[in-house]
């Protein structure tokens, strides 16, 4: 793997210009296909195997006139208080309103408009009226107009004196960038810049990713109409995109940067950092794509194809990091560093020769840095891991306790902020016909099989209203044929009540296959029901392949496996942190959520999906620094702190970049995007830095050389990927790339120096004789 990578990164800077040209020609086909693409998003939701999903499907084959998938939208309207709606002042307006949403601008896309007073739209207290604006488009495919046209109607009801809200999906408008996502882009900014020190190396991760992130989001608005992609798929793939994409530069550049100041010259330095650095984002890429696409076990498409199109976004993230950022290296060169470590320019070839023989020598005179933030937290923990093992543990399971507490729901105008006109007319419609009106029941009795379907609805319908907590049930209402019938059901309580969902399964045991209960209530509780169950599932899977891809990658049983613990821990820490902020309401006005409520039934796999893959990024880039200085030499306890020394500035910058891009998010429009960005903040804080900080390098210090056990069968069987570049040839290698001195403590002798890829005749980069040496035993 190494070897290859290495001469992929020497092929892209010998071609930076195609390279790059080759990039911007996708991103402008990519750009142009998305431009051109008519079709919108969607936002109905498919869960095939469902019994409210049966009924849908059944509806749809026997109701074909009546049945439609457009958008609808209540437009509600309230007397004055003291006064009726039915008076004749108020009467008027409401028919004025109604009439033009009929006939007036904007009408074109309307299927049609209850009267409140002849369709049964007046609440029996009669202060509140809604008429049900019916449309042949989805709500996606609504234009401005269309809206515009909803917002008149209301503005005439209020000018007369009634309160008017607009409610329904019509209201739904595609999702856009706001502030805080380009606040969370600021800080990235920020924190790349203080790392590198050089505006060089920090804006190269931030152009990369912003590249991968327009294809991406292109190809996915390309792709929305053949795929039936719905409209948070490219919110959640540019979230990711961003992150990663920045993460995966970033560990190259940095890496790059480290060679440079070592001695090598620019050929070699990134040969051997797209060889090393490079393998571990393959792998670490690898894993995340193994999460999101294992979210096609639970079985619902829209799930599924958020999953593919996230795992796309890291696919690309992944290559641009081994192709564009070499070929883009090429071009910056030595710029890349901070200022006051460049060496004095010297003219062209010649003096860029020199320049590169003096470099070298400088670092072979320059003593090796033995201490940096890293080295000594890691070294303290070599001291004290049982105390910072039981700290991390312990603290991670007190903060997971709301965890036990979780419910799950979709969101609806029920969980839109308070002050916007969706839940301000779910709140009328409540108060004026009653908590579950908001979420009525269709039950469908399909008596195509008996001798008189009359009867059997009948029979249905009376046992419906004998159920505890039903406000109404409505006479059966017959199809064409006569076979099937649908009886709407009022619960008495609010959707997302256990009362509501009591009386789902109370109504589905009425009789057998001839009775099915459907409508977003049913279909909102048979996704959760459906989640819940493919959570084991799902786990098991994605766990699994990622254990056996970890223990290619690290050749040893116990790494992985206490990799996939610490991920257990974390993700549970911050379904507990989600749970106390967006149900109990805990800190929720310092972060913007004004309604509390059920947890979105797809953020937690989906947030699970994609923090195992982004824990084992940080698993792999940290701990392969870590075996490359083990297999090259060291002994483990000095073998953790050169690791920490390596790679703990550089994982701490980018799990703060993770943090805020994914933080960004949290001042999103839309509940499951908003609650998707904060556990996947809150998620990657805990593993980042407890997890892969504190508990992975405490296990490491207790099991000593333990953790690099692997038996020997299994060494013989498994493949040989060399993540730590140790096929490498080496020539000569210059003294300042020596791994660091142990602690006096722990002193070894010197280590062998880190081997050097070297340019032969072809441009490849060689492979030195002998086998792969593999991990030495831990008495080494």
């Amino acid at each position: 793997m190494a070897t290859f990578l290495c001469t992929l990164g020497r092929f892209a800077l010998r071609r930076r210009r195609l390279v790059v040209l080759l990039w911007v020609a996708l991103l402008a086909a990519v750009g142009t296909a998305a431009v051109t693409a008519s079709s919108p998003a969607t936002n109905a939701v498919n869960v095939p195997g469902t019994e409210a999903q049966k009924a849908f499907d059944l509806l749809e084959e026997r109701f074909p006139d009546s049945h439609s998938d457009g958008a609808t939208a209540r437009v509600v309207f309230q007397a004055p208080f003291g006064e009726r709606i039915k008076e004749p002042v108020h009467r008027r307006a409401v028919a004025k309103a109604v009439e033009g949403l009929r006939t007036g601008p904007g009408s074109r896309k309307v299927a049609a408009v209850s009267d409140p007073f002849r369709d049964g739209g007046v609440s029996a207290d009669g202060t509140t009226a809604y008429t049900l604006v019916s449309y042949e488009a989805k709500a996606t495919e609504l234009a401005d107009g269309d809206r515009r046209a909803l917002r008149d109607a209301a503005r005439r009801g209020r000018s007369a004196g009634l309160v008017v809200e607009i409610g329904g999906d019509a209201m739904d408008e595609q999702p856009s960038t706001g502030v805080t996502e380009v606040i969370g882009v600021a800080v990235a900014s920020l924190v790349l810049a203080v790392t590198f020190g050089s505006l060089v190396a920090a804006g190269l991760p931030l152009l990369t990713a912003v590249v991968g992130v327009g294809i991406t989001v292109a190809g996915i608005t390309a792709l929305t109409g053949p795929l039936g992609l719905g409209s948070s798929t490219p919110i959640l793939a540019m979230m990711l995109g961003l992150a990663v994409g920045i993460d995966y530069a970033m560990f190259i550049v940095s890496r790059f940067r480290g060679e440079l100041a070592a001695g090598r010259d620019r050929d070699d330095a990134i040969g051997h950092a797209v060889g090393t650095a490079g393998s571990a984002v393959v792998f670490a890429g690898l894993t995340v794509i193994i999460a999101l696409v294992g979210l096609a076990v639970v079985d619902i498409p829209d799930m599924t194809k958020m999953g593919l199109a996230a795992a796309g976004a890291v696919a690309i993230a992944v290559v641009i990091a081994i192709t564009l950022i070499p070929a883009l290296l090429g071009f910056a060169g030595e710029r890349v560093l901070a200022r006051e470590k460049r060496p004095a320019r010297r003219g062209r070839a010649n003096g860029r020769r020199r320049a590169d023989g003096q470099r070298r020598a400088d670092a072979r005179q320059r003593p090796v840095p033995e201490t940096n933030a890293g080295t000594r937290w890691a070294r303290y923990v070599l001291i004290h891991p049982i105390g910072v093992l039981l700290l991390g543990v312990l603290g991670l399971c007190a903060v997971a306790v709301p965890a036990a507490s979780l419910e799950l729901g979709m969101p609806d105008d029920g969980t839109a902020p308070g002050d916007s006109t969706r839940r301000k007319a779910y709140d009328m419609l409540a108060e004026g016909f009653g908590p579950g009106f908001n979420g009525p029941l269709i039950v469908t009795v399909d008596a195509r099989g008996s001798r008189d379907p009359h009867v059997v609805a009948d029979r249905v319908h009376r046992a419906v209203r004998r159920l505890d907590d039903v406000t109404s049930a409505s006479a059966p209402v017959f199809n064409k044929a006569g076979d099937t019938a649908t009886i709407t059901v009022v619960p008495a309580s609010a959707p997302t009540s256990t009362r509501t969902q009591d009386l789902v399964t109370a109504l589905r045991g009425l009789a057998g296959d001839e009775v099915l209960v459907t409508g977003r209530t049913a279909m909102d509780i048979d996704v959760s029901r459906k989640l819940n169950d493919a959570l084991v599932p799902y786990l098991a899977l994605v766990v699994g392949l990622a254990f056996l891809l970890l223990t290619v990658v690290f050749r040893s049983l116990l790494v992985p496996l206490k990799a996939a613990l610490g991920f257990l821990l974390s993700i549970v820490a911050a379904l507990g942190v989600v749970v106390a902020v967006f149900q109990w309401g805990w800190l929720a006005g310092l972060f913007g959520i004004e309604e509390t409520g059920p947890i979105t039934s797809m953020m937690p796999i989906f947030v699970i999906g994609v923090v195992f893959g982004l824990a084992m990024d940080y698993e792999v880039f940290l701990v392969t620094r870590m075996r490359e200085a083990y297999v090259h030499g060291m002994r483990p306890a000095p073998a953790l702190v050169a690791g920490f020394r390596h790679g703990a500035r550089v994982v701490t910058a980018a799990a703060v970049i993770m943090i805020s891009v994914f933080s960004g998010f949290v001042g999103s429009d839309q509940v499951m995007v908003k609650t998707i960005g904060f556990g996947l903040a809150v998620a990657v804080l805990f593993d980042a830095f407890v997890v892969r900080m504190a508990i992975v390098p405490a296990l490491l210090a207790l099991l000593d050389g333990k953790a690099w056990w692997l038996p020997k069968w299994l060494d013989r069987i498994l493949p040989h990927v060399d993540v730590e570049g140790a096929r490498l040839r080496e020539p000569s290698a210059p003294a300042a790339l020596a791994l660091p001195a142990a602690p006096a403590a722990t002193a070894v002798p010197a280590a062998p120096a880190v081997p050097v890829p070297v340019r032969t005749p072809s441009g490849r980069c060689s492979q030195s004789p002998g086998p792969d040496p593999g991990p030495r035993p831990s008495g080494a």
